[in-house]
């Protein structure tokens, strides 16, 4: 019997306006420029997909679904999940390691799908932008802060489209709310509260059984840049990795980028000041399975002088609506966020209709009319020179860094964390510095990391 519990990992679906900065400026509610259409000469966006498996082998039949995409290279260090997806892509050529299918493909692919665990993305994503190709890259963007500010700054730097795997970001509902806000109908935002009852946490001690990995995994690609350990079953492969520190990114960096992304997107939010989280002490092994975390953003056109922001997850989710000065009986979501405003609150329950309050003020309130996007499809009409994307890494970067910050605090209990976003540096806790960015393990460093 496995010491994690299994919890199933769901897909989600997201669009809207960029907020991109230089250094600490405000963003503004544009786009940079994208590269030109990277289509090949027959007009098809010729894709290699890196991980084909769980939310892998979704985003690879969501890519493949475009009339225009051609699935050209597969690759998985599963052999089991790599047959399995290339029954359906029979033509698509199968590999173990992306550094060698992105360097014996070259120009015969177009675009690269990075789906692997966190501590994979920043690895797989600036390999394929140093071999120059747009890329599609599932949440979080990365495992460290550092990896995030490099991968948006190459991808700025080369032009390339990009794009983050906040599916949501494109449904309906979070774009009407961006608008909601915007529009100023609650006026200056000076809180946010936001949560998940989702635990991907591990409060146990370190791991004990061993075995031999099974014959259709090559353990030593999974590790990747991570350290060298045994196997041990049910633990890392295929799904338990997300509650682990040197793998994935817990609650917050699992549901919490999709969750932060339309306040963080409305509020045209940039980096924050500090993070404070209030969680068990750490164990080394896996994320607290309950966090409060708290951030305070600078002023923005909407927002008070400062926003507060507080998130909880696990345990801690969700929190109780009398503390939110909502109205008496207003039952609270198990995921979703809560803007206050100068003049109301907007209710945001994950990927559902926001609702307003108090609920007499903005009973003939009319909401913005807008229309569902496909996030893949945009991504890959922006590759072929067709559209632009919504959640650029110009985007993505900026929100998985200031997301992140709250992950580096959960390994500092009740310690605010002072952060210098220039500098990428926690100015008041030196020994929180070496969680910005890792030591990749030999023979698994990357250009550009």
């Amino acid at each position: 019997m496995s010491q994690l519990s299994r919890i199933p990992v769901l897909p989600y679906q997201t669009t809207r306006r960029h907020f991109l900065q230089a250094g600490l400026a405000v963003a503004a509610a544009t786009a940079l420029p994208q590269g030109v259409s990277a289509a090949s000469p027959n007009g098809k966006l010729r894709t290699a997909h890196i991980g084909v498996g769980g939310m892998g082998g979704a985003d690879l039949a969501s890519i493949a679904s475009h009339p225009k995409v051609e699935v050209a290279a597969l690759c998985d260090v599963d052999l089991g999940t790599l047959n399995g997806a290339g029954s359906r892509h029979p033509n698509a050529k199968k590999f173990r390691d992306f550094r060698e299918m992105l360097s014996q493909l070259g120009d015969s692919i177009d675009a690269v799908v990075v789906s692997t665990p966190d501590h994979t993305h920043a690895p797989a994503a600036m390999t394929a932008l140093n071999h120059n190709k747009p890329v599609y890259c599932q949440k979080p963007l990365t495992h460290e802060v550092f990896e995030a500010r490099k991968l948006r700054t190459v991808a700025e730097s080369k032009k390339l489209t990009t794009q983050m795997g906040i599916q949501v970001h494109s449904s309906a509902v979070y774009r009407r709310a961006v608008r909601i806000i915007q529009d100023g109908a609650i006026g200056k935002v000076s809180r946010v509260y936001a949560w998940s009852n989702k635990n991907w946490g591990f409060d146990g001690g370190p791991f004990t059984a061993t075995a031999d990995p099974p014959s259709n995994l090559d353990w030593n690609l999974w590790l990747g840049t991570a350290a060298q350990r045994p196997f041990t079953p049910g633990v890392y492969h295929p799904g338990n990795w997300r509650k682990l520190v040197d793998f994935g990114t817990g609650t917050l960096g699992d549901m919490g980028v999709h969750i932060f992304d339309t306040p963080y997107a409305a509020l045209a939010l940039t980096f924050p000041k500090w993070a404070k989280t209030t969680c068990r002490k750490p164990t080394g092994v896996g994320h607290p399975e309950k966090n409060i975390v708290e951030y305070e953003f600078p002023q923005t056109p909407y927002t008070t002088e400062s926003l507060i922001w507080t998130w909880f997850d696990g345990g801690y989710a969700p929190p109780k609506s009398e503390d939110l000065k909502l109205p008496p009986g207003i039952q609270l979501p198990g995921q979703g966020a809560l803007f206050v405003g100068e003049g109301g609150h907007l209710l945001l329950p994950h990927v559902s209709e926001a609702k307003l309050f108090p609920e007499e003020k903005f009973r003939d309130y009319k909401r913005p009319d807008v229309a569902d996007g496909n996030h893949y499809h945009e991504w890959v009409n922006a590759c072929l020179g067709e559209a632009k994307t919504s959640a650029s890494f110009s985007y993505a970067g900026p929100l998985t860094e200031a997301l992140l910050l709250g992950v580096v605090a959960n390994r500092f209990p009740d310690t605010k964390l002072e952060w210098d976003a220039t500098k990428l540096q926690v100015t008041n806790l030196a020994d929180a510095n070496r969680l910005i960015q890792r030591e990749y393990r030999e023979g698994f460093k990357v250009e550009g990391l």
